[in-house]
């Protein structure tokens, strides 16, 4: 969602302009546009024409006409907001009463006038629009930056609100059975490109923290020890200054395969990120599988446990996956909409994961929502649900 202009303040009458930028944005206007709100657009409308011989012709104009919203649809197969309503100001072809109406669709301007604009539309509209910038910039709300070393390969990745976004791989063609001075010339040449790399890819002023990650057959010290000679040499005081932000971790795994989930769950990366959105949110995940290895009454998954924990106030924070929260499905998306909408009134917190989270499998697999508890609810899978 793109803002062109904005004139409202909280629980006030006003105005904003606006652009969908993709299909899911029209989902969101549709839960944002209700009844009394007047709707501003430019469209065609069909006219007949009388000519000085008394001959009529019908043709299209373009005009712009002001409805005040009787009702409104989602189309989702064609991923189109239908809008009709009244036209509030009489013009050459349209007189002020008549019906008439808008199909809204991506990338057409249009303006949205409420009398009152409560904290939930406004929260609807910030949300939208700083998700759509996280997602057309080069580092995507990214708190934290991964510098994945392996054999034969490096990885960067870019970890923000919800999101993992593997930004750059590179190979490295070096054999294990070269010389050690030819060795070390394809390392430095390796590390060159891994260097590239992280300098378009890595924004300080966005990144919080870059954690460094090597599988056993790398030396991650040795590269973050490359990285800061280089910016040396180059002059980039931008990653000098930063030094003291990029830190370095072993795999964090068992069996040394550097997997980025195991890396995420090494206890010194999460102490790195704990103050970060990608933190929290992966901390938060990692106290709920916890809870559910540990059969503990204070986490529940599945539709129906996590409705009834729900309608008992007893859910301090809600997981769930853009798969349920953004399905395609009207009556699901409005179920879990909802659900999440419930829970923040109830003061609670929910988190959506994207599928490209590296939480996201794992949450998966708990059907796709769940929720840690404010009290324990020791008999809520035994509760009858009804039909």
């Amino acid at each position: 969602m793109k803002l062109l202009d904005k004139d409202f303040a909280p629980n006030q009458t006003g105005t904003v302009k606006i652009i969908a930028q993709e299909p899911d944005d029209l989902w969101i206007l549709y839960n944002l546009i209700f009844p009394g709100d007047v709707v501003t657009a430019e469209t065609t409308r069909k006219v007949h024409l009388e000519s000085s011989t008394k001959s009529t012709t019908a043709s299209r104009v373009k005009l712009t006409l002001h409805l005040k919203v009787t009702c409104r649809d989602f189309h989702k197969d064609s991923s189109t907001l239908r809008v009709q309503g009244r036209n509030l100001d009489a013009n050459q072809y349209v007189a002020a009463g008549s019906f008439h109406t808008f199909t809204l669709e991506t990338n057409k301007p249009f303006e949205l006038r409420k009398k009152l604009w409560g904290p939930q539309a406004i929260e609807a509209i910030n949300e939208s629009i700083e998700n759509s910038t996280s997602s057309v910039s080069n580092s995507p709300d990214a708190d934290v930056a991964v510098v994945l070393l392996q054999q034969h390969q490096a990885e960067i990745y870019l970890l923000g609100k919800g999101v993992t976004t593997r930004c750059s791989k590179i190979e490295n063609s070096s054999s294990s059975s070269q010389p050690a001075r030819s060795k070390a010339n394809s390392a430095n040449v390796f590390y060159r490109e891994v260097f590239s790399a992280f300098v378009k890819h890595v924004d300080f002023d966005v990144v919080k923290n870059v954690v460094i990650a090597s599988d056993a057959t790398r030396n991650k010290d040795e590269f973050r020890r490359f990285l800061l000679s280089e910016a040396k040499r180059l002059r980039m005081k931008w990653i000098e200054e930063n030094k003291s932000r990029i830190v370095v971790v072993g795999s964090g795994g068992k069996n040394n395969k550097g997997d980025l989930g195991e890396i995420l769950g090494d206890s010194a990366v999460m102490n790195v990120i704990k103050d970060s959105k990608v933190g929290m949110e992966i901390r938060a995940f990692r106290d709920l599988w916890d809870m559910v290895s540990n059969n503990s009454d204070r986490a529940c998954y599945g539709p129906k446990n996590v409705e009834s924990a729900n309608e008992m106030r007893a859910i301090e924070t809600l997981l769930i996956t853009d798969e349920l929260y953004r399905n395609e499905e009207i009556g699901t998306r409005q179920r879990y909409a909802g659900l999440v909408k419930a829970v923040k009134e109830n003061g609670g917190k929910a988190l959506v994961y994207s599928s490209m989270h590296v939480s996201a499998p794992q949450l998966a697999q708990l059907t796709g929502v769940a929720a840690i508890l404010r009290f324990p609810l020791p008999d809520l899978e035994d509760m009858d649900y009804g039909v």
